[in-house]
């Protein structure tokens, strides 16, 4: 079994696979008091440029995936003893590159002025996953043995340190797309997905998860409630890109503030 960090692509994709839910947050009325409010999106992972991603509220009739982006803005960004300033690198893309700045425990605090309002959201950096490990390094899975109607059998576990029962989630990324569908289930399905354990210290693999063969990178992430909150309603609903039912952690606005660390295995799900 190969363990090491987790590379930079897997957390990518999977902040925008979760963001796109907040980024595009519809005007649900005419009330300047919310309509006008910034969408906030924004991951803080230690080895990573900080970047926060400011974007209007879309209109019903947007078929845009995104608002537009709010730019010349003024955003700080605190750990409770020292204050930075973030630059805007693109349009409504605010960045600081001091790979440093980010330690576990310390709470962050990001402050801007847009409009009329005063903006501020806080998150706790959590620790990274302790002794992240599987007990092989890959499953065999026939097609009769998968699908939504398969037996459960346990043919794995994913486990880690979690004596405190903190929040968890697992990304499976397939580095082979949807090239080897399982089954006629699989095709109807995304090839990289992801996993709460609900504050878990331990996973368990059966036939009927996966919808594809392939090789994975499987990252174990530790995250803040805030994160959770999204992640739920996201799968909890059909959709989730109004106001009234996605969560928020932004004061004077919508979206997400976040931290997570993460650490990553590699999986295989053979014929």
């Amino acid at each position: 079994m190969e363990i090491r960090k987790s590379p930079l692509k897997y957390i990518l994709l999977l902040c925008l696979l979760t963001g796109i839910v907040i980024a595009s947050c519809k005007k649900q009325n005419v009330d300047t008091t919310t309509v006008n409010l910034p969408v906030v999106s924004a991951y803080l992972i230690p080895g990573q440029s900080i970047s926060v991603k400011l974007y209007k509220q879309k209109d019903l009739t947007d078929t845009a995936v995104y608002g537009s982006p709010i730019t010349g803005q003024q955003l700080s960004l605190s750990d409770g003893s020292s204050t930075v300033k973030l630059t805007e690198s693109a349009k409504g893309t605010y960045t600081y590159s001091d790979l440093s700045f980010l330690v576990a425990g310390k709470t962050y605090t990001l402050t801007f002025n847009y409009l009329t309002f005063a903006v501020s959201a806080k998150t706790v950096m959590p620790a990274k996953p302790q002794n992240f490990a599987t007990q092989y390094t890959g499953i065999t899975v026939t097609s009769s043995s998968s699908g939504p109607n398969s037996t459960l059998d346990t043919l794995d576990r994913m486990t880690w340190s979690n004596p405190d029962s903190l929040n968890h989630i697992l990304v499976f990324n397939n580095d082979d797309g949807i090239a080897f569908s399982l089954n006629s289930f699989g095709n109807n399905s995304k090839p990289n997905f992801e996993v709460n354990t609900n504050q878990k210290s331990v996973y368990y693999i059966t036939p009927n998860i996966f919808p594809y063969y392939g090789h994975y990178h499987v990252v174990l992430l530790s995250v803040n409630q805030e994160y959770i909150d999204l992640l739920k309603s996201n799968t909890s609903s059909a959709n989730s890109n109004n106001l009234s039912n996605t969560p928020t952690n932004i004061v004077n606005g919508y979206g997400i503030f976040t931290a997570m660390q993460s650490d990553t295995l590699k999986f295989n799900v053979l014929d």
